[in-house]
Parts: C-alpha cells; sequence; structure tokens
C-alpha cells in the first residue's frame, strides 16, 4: 500500500514559481513510477509529467521546459519544480504512484492512472494574472 501525501502549494503571480513536494510511505524507488496530475475547475484531470523508477522522466508539452520532477530518495520526497507559471496552470495539482511497467504503458492518461494508481489528497494551486 502507496500513501501519499502532496504539500506546497499556494497563490503565485504569472511568471513565478512554485515547487509542490510529495511524501510517499510504501513508495519502492525500483518499482513504482511517480506522476503528476492537474485538475482544474470544470475540467478534466490531465497528466503533467511521471519520473519513472530508472529516472528518467516525461512531461506534457504544456509544461516541458518550465516543469521538472526531481526526488529525494533519503527523504521519499519526490518534487514538482514549476517555473514561468501562467493562470492556465491554476488546479489543484495530485501525485500518483504506479508500477513503472503499467505507468510506461498508459503513458499520462489521467483515466488509466485513477483506474490504477494510488493517490494523494492533493493541492491547490492558483496562478493570477
Amino acid at each position: 500500500q502507496v500513501q501519499l501525501m502532496e504539500s506546497g502549494g499556494g497563490s503565485v503571480q504569472a511568471g513565478g514559481s512554485l515547487r509542490l513536494s510529495c511524501v510517499a510511505s510504501g513508495y519502492r524507488n525500483n518499482y513504482h513510477s511517480i506522476g503528476w496530475f492537474r485538475q482544474g475547475a470544470g475540467k478534466e484531470r490531465e497528466g503533467v509529467g511521471t519520473l519513472h523508477s530508472d529516472g528518467t522522466t516525461t512531461y506534457a508539452d504544456s509544461v516541458k521546459g518550465r516543469f521538472t520532477i526531481s526526488k529525494d530518495n533519503a527523504e521519499n520526497t519526490l518534487y514538482l519544480q514549476m517555473n514561468s507559471l501562467k493562470p492556465e496552470d491554476t488546479a489543484i495539482y495530485y501525485c500518483a504512484a504506479i508500477s513503472t511497467v503499467l505507468a510506461r504503458q498508459i503513458g499520462l492518461d489521467g483515466g488509466s492512472w485513477s483506474r490504477f494508481a494510488f493517490w494523494g489528497q492533493g493541492t491547490q494551486v492558483t496562478v493570477s494574472s
């Protein structure tokens, strides 16, 4: 059983930065991928990026070059560094864990992750113009 807890959300002006944290228990570095997702008001959940167990990352085109996923193995904590934030980045951000084997099959499809992954409770990010 993997348990996840996000933190670090808040309000920021456009162009600013935030770093979200995801503390994971029961997470295995050599087995699980971590995905970051977001859901804006009235929108479907969308994938932001993933960090696989081999250290490789993937990002949605909408955040590529602005967002970076990393992890601190000693602290069992994963991070989403968000730079050059835009108002359209406003959403609740979630981290989720799933096996890397499955993550590579389903990519950033939020629906599939919703069915198979462990999820945190989310943290709100608001970007004002």
